[in-house]
């Protein structure tokens, strides 16, 4: 499961993930097993209409690109949301919170350059995006 930050650095800009990192998504890409949360296509809209993310396409046009080259969207529904609530996660963000949740439901494996996630000592399974 890639984290949104993941996500953009696999389409665009390769240099910024690790060679472990980007073989063990390659290959999960050719088997159509990467995965992200629906929250990534929203933290994506967000990002982009604030300015913070340079796109040539509108979201909703990249998000079914990506879909229809095989990635996987899960959705996030009323147990998914309990789990993020009941988290016990340093920070209030509503994205990294759903995100977690989203990978511990469905027991996936979180690739993701965030520290704060990749230093929470709770029972999430990660791959440092850099390595």
């Amino acid at each position: 499961m890639l984290d949104t930050h993941v996500l953009f650095q696999f389409r665009f800009e390769q240099r910024r993930l690790g060679r472990q990192t980007l073989q063990v998504i390659e290959q999960a890409w050719e088997a159509q097993d990467v995965v992200v949360s629906a929250i990534t296509f929203w933290e994506t809209a967000m990002l982009y209409d604030k300015g913070r993310l340079a796109l040539t396409e509108d979201v909703a046009l990249w998000r079914q690109e990506l879909l229809a080259s095989g990635l996987r969207e899960i959705r996030v529904d009323g147990a998914i949301g309990v789990l993020a609530g009941r988290l016990d996660y340093p920070r209030g963000d509503p994205a990294d919170r759903l995100i977690i949740a989203t990978a511990l439901a469905g027991d996936h494996q979180l690739v993701t350059a965030d520290r704060v996630i990749l230093a929470w000592p709770g029972p999430l399974n990660r791959l440092r995006a850099d390595d």
